[in-house]
């Protein structure tokens, strides 16, 4: 049974009143109001044409919305959606809401909904982001069509992504997922996926949910799916929205992905250690195609970046990295932007002994993500010099390099880690 004194008493209250559900849909908000009803609109739509029969509830965790967010999702009924014809083809579809603080805080969301999810006894649930500005009228379906109806326990999504978005994603979560876990999954880290009430409830009872707000609980989410040895299926939802952060920051980024995944790597050591090559994951939907239209990269800022990174952190960097890897990097740290080269291979070495580093605790392990940032700027400089007029077909080649790099080179990432212990 959930923990449920986190849960506000308001909350629990209409939980009972709901009872018992086939469908959960997790709605996490923080001032959504211009994209909330079109998306719960088309949430209702997606219920009401695909599960008719289907006890469903959608669970807004809101996180100290001041402009009517919440209000916003429990105010739009189901009766708008319902065809005349046929008034009661749907059980029944409550549509929820608590705030769990004055801020938000992804981890605390995602706890409110398991927790939510876990105490109805629903069988299939399904993450969505208040962001999908352009949500499709099928996205629902495809993350819990899966789960409800083929017995998969995770649903992610795949999308057709510009070139140069989401480079995190295509540069390091991905491939480096893929080598240690042997899953290609493209989207291991994602605001948008599908999960069954199984899954949910262990995630809920054997995750250990920190109060800081580090981020990052959805990839740990995937990766305890995979460890677990659940059943795992990824849909195509179409084009991903390039939604802009204005001021947003790189290291609490890397804090969320790399510094996820390598705190992961501790705990999870029997099960990558011993995993060799990669296995492709059942998709339905389109073949993946990157989108090509024309994107501004400062390129002389991110090599300024790179550069001064080098200068300032040597010593840092002299703690983390082998002599020979620095050696080079500072070789290329002395080259223009048309000779500037920051090789697959030299990447993924990088990598796996920050990896290394951040296990051994070299330094504060903050101090060790930190450190990446100017790196991974130089290896984006890279990818963007080598994908600027490069076809679709190119890309995805390029992408799939990087991955059998991160796969080649899994045994150096062993040997330094058993020699760090």
């Amino acid at each position: 049974m959930a923990e449920e004194s986190f849960l506000t008493d308001d909350f629990l209250r209409q939980l009972i009143n709901v009872g018992e559900v086939d469908i959960l849909v997790g709605l996490p908000t923080h001032n959504n109001a211009k994209t909330i009803g079109s998306i719960v609109h088309t949430i209702q739509s997606d219920i009401l044409r695909c599960f008719p029969r289907e006890r469903a509830v959608i669970i807004n965790a809101d996180g100290g919305s001041h402009d009517g967010t919440p209000e916003l999702v429990t105010g739009v009924s189901i009766d708008d959606m319902r065809p005349a014809s046929s008034p009661h083809a749907l059980r029944t579809l409550h549509s929820i809401s608590t705030r769990y603080a004055t801020s938000p805080d992804s981890g605390v969301a995602l706890r409110t909904i398991l927790a939510a999810a876990e105490l109805l006894r629903a069988k299939a649930c399904v993450l969505m982001s208040a962001e999908s500005a352009n949500i499709g009228s099928e996205s629902l379906a495809e993350f819990l069509r899966p789960i409800y109806r083929d017995d998969f326990d995770l649903v992610t999504p795949t999308y057709r992504r510009h070139k140069f978005d989401g480079l995190l994603i295509t540069n390091l979560v991905y491939p480096m997922v893929r080598a240690l876990y042997g899953v290609r999954i493209r989207e291991a880290y994602t605001p948008e996926f599908g999960f069954s009430g199984r899954l949910g409830s262990q995630f809920l009872a054997q995750h250990v949910w920190n109060d800081a707000d580090d981020g990052g609980d959805e990839l740990r989410f995937t990766l305890a799916a995979i460890t677990g040895g659940y059943r795992l299926r990824q849909s195509f939802l179409g084009d991903k929205d390039h939604i802009e952060h204005r001021g947003a920051d790189l290291v609490p980024a890397l804090r969320q992905t790399a510094g996820t995944l390598f705190s992961a790597l501790e705990a999870d050591f029997p099960v990558w250690s011993g995993v060799t090559g990669s296995q492709a994951l059942p998709t339905t939907g389109a073949e993946q195609k990157v989108l090509l239209a024309p994107m501004r990269v400062n390129r002389k800022r991110l090599r300024e970046m790179f550069t001064t990174g080098i200068a300032e952190l040597d010593s840092v960097f002299q703690l983390i990295l082998s002599p020979s890897t620095l050696a080079e990097l500072q070789g290329m740290a002395r080259l223009g932007e048309d000779e500037f080269h920051y090789s697959a291979e030299l990447w993924v070495r990088t990598v796996y002994e920050f990896a290394a580093a951040y296990q051994k605790s070299v330094m504060s392990r903050d101090h060790v993500i930190q450190a990446l940032a100017p790196l991974f700027r130089g290896r984006v400089l890279t990818f963007v010099i080598e994908n600027s007029n490069a076809s679709a077909d190119d890309v995805e080649n390029n992408i799939e390099g990087l991955c059998l790099e991160f796969e080649r080179l899994k045994p150096y990432l062993l040997q330094i880690w058993k020699s760090r212990e």
